[in-house]
């Protein structure tokens, strides 16, 4: 049995979509008006592949990240093991490529909770580009570490336009057995802060 294979090329980015979702319920995806929370995500140098720019793979550390951010600054979760009574595992993720992104721009990450279960949360992600434009834009440090939420002034500063999408799905386990456990008030209260209404 044989594959396609797509050979990506700068400015030439394709996917091959498997979801069964309309067209058009992906490009709502697309706008700032989706997502709750937004971090600016420094791209690297060993992020760029041999085609000049972010290789495929990376992009979901850049989501990882931003979640992981949220969860952490704004829903009290606890990343050691010794002190933490969860642990989030990564059942499922997966991206649309749209146009890219390469060093040493940074791009905007954009988060959206789409579903809260008893011990699983749904995400919904998006990478904006930053504009074209001669000054760049002006991350501050104190946007690095604590991020901001929709409506900031400076989501003007990136493309309105996504040229990332994705979702992913965690379960919430127990470290010592890693048996699902029942998300906190306090933890499921910061995801109801940026819950995309509109998937409800």
């Amino acid at each position: 049995m044989s594959f396609p294979v797509l050979r990506l090329l700068p400015g030439q980015v394709r996917s091959l979509v498997t979801s069964s979702k309309k067209p058009r319920d992906e490009s709502l995806h697309r706008h700032h008006e989706a997502y709750g929370y937004f971090l600016p995500i420094q791209t690297r140098w060993q992020d760029n592949d041999q085609y000049g720019h972010v290789n495929n793979a990376v992009y979901y550390s850049y989501f990882d990240t931003i979640i992981n951010h949220y969860l952490v600054r704004y829903c009290g979760l606890k990343t050691s093991l010794l002190m933490s009574p969860m642990v989030g595992f990564m059942v499922t993720n997966q991206c649309t490529y749209h146009t890219p992104v390469g060093f040493p721009q940074i791009p905007l990450a954009a988060l959206a909770v789409e579903k809260v279960g008893r011990s699983s949360v749904g995400y919904r992600f998006a990478l904006f580009p930053p504009k074209c434009t001669e000054e760049g834009s002006s991350v501050e440090h104190r946007d690095l570490g604590d991020g901001f939420f929709l409506d900031h002034a400076k989501l003007a500063q990136f493309d309105a336009l996504a040229c990332t999408t994705g979702s992913a799905v965690h379960v919430f386990v127990n470290p010592a057995t890693n048996k699902p456990v029942e998300l906190p008030d306090d933890f499921r209260k910061g995801l109801l802060k940026v819950m995309n209404h509109a998937a409800v």
